[in-house]
Order: C-alpha cells, then sequence, then structure tokens
C-alpha cells in the first residue's frame, strides 16, 4: 500500500486531456478539482501558477508534479492527467510533459505532503512504471498501478553499465 492509494479517485484519472500549455492544462485540472470536489477552479490554476513561478514542478522524463498547499483545503486532492500531447514545461532534462500527477495538500499539511511529493519521486523513478503509465488506454488500470504500486518494492530501472 502507498499514500496515493487512499487519496487518487478513479474520476481523477485522465487520459488523453486536450492542453496546449501549461496554463490550459492547469485550467483543466482546476476544472476536474471544481467539478468533483467543489474546489474553485480558479483557487487550483492560482495555486498551480504560484508554484510554477517558483521553478518547474518537471521531474523530467516527460513527468511533472504540480503541487502546493492551498489554504481553507480540508483534505488532499490529487489527480493524475495524461497529455494528447506533450507541452513545454521547463524541465530539468527539457523535454516536454505528458503526464502530471497534481497534488494539493491542506495548508499546514508540510510533512505529509513532503511524504508523498517523495513516494511520487520513487514511483516515477521506475522505468517500468513510466512506460506502462504512457501507453495504457484503460484510466482503471492507471488507477490501480498507482495505488497498488509499492514503495517497497524492487526497482525495474536497468542495471548501470
Amino acid at each position: 500500500m502507498n499514500l496515493i492509494s487512499k487519496l487518487l479517485k478513479p474520476s481523477h484519472v485522465v487520459l488523453g486531456l486536450e492542453a496546449g500549455s501549461k496554463q490550459e492544462l492547469f485550467e483543466q485540472i482546476g476544472r476536474l478539482f471544481e467539478n468533483h470536489n467543489q474546489l474553485k477552479r480558479k483557487v487550483v490554476v492560482d495555486s498551480l501558477t504560484d508554484r510554477e513561478q517558483l521553478g518547474s514542478t518537471a521531474i523530467g522524463y516527460g513527468l511533472a508534479i504540480p503541487h502546493w498547499r492551498v489554504r481553507h483545503l480540508h483534505e488532499t486532492l490529487c489527480a493524475f492527467v495524461r497529455t494528447a500531447k506533450p507541452i513545454a514545461f521547463g524541465a530539468p532534462d527539457g523535454l516536454p510533459v505528458d503526464i502530471t500527477f497534481t497534488l494539493l495538500v491542506p495548508e499546514h499539511a508540510n510533512e505529509h505532503h513532503l511524504q508523498i511529493l517523495g513516494e511520487l519521486a520513487q514511483m516515477f523513478g521506475d522505468v517500468t512504471m513510466r512506460e506502462q503509465l504512457r501507453t495504457s488506454n484503460d484510466a482503471l488500470l492507471i488507477h490501480k498501478l498507482l495505488t497498488e504500486w509499492s514503495p517497497h518494492a524492487p526497482s525495474k530501472r536497468p542495471a548501470a553499465l
């Protein structure tokens, strides 16, 4: 079991999202949280935009983890989104991003926030996991992959040369 398993709802796994920019992506994610969680779209967009101004949340390999602490939020919210086409995100490796995992946490949840981010970084460091997330067209399968991934399982990274 991982930290994501209690947070990610199947309805928060979106594949093939049309977004031509980071801002359009944040607008779409804002709509998702507004429709499913009654969190105002503007709060989501402003929060994610403010965080990106501090530095890109792209981690490389075509992945980003947009995240922020949100005032007056009472529960942690997250969403997995794979875009139809990769978008520029200012990644350290220069690659555009097609996979995002958005994380919004209550303003006071610093330790929990860091634990989840650490787990996501470890999860997305797994080559096999990235491949499955990128190639599967089944949102329920992706939900299962994310929620059943174990931080204690051996990594599928190739051996160093």
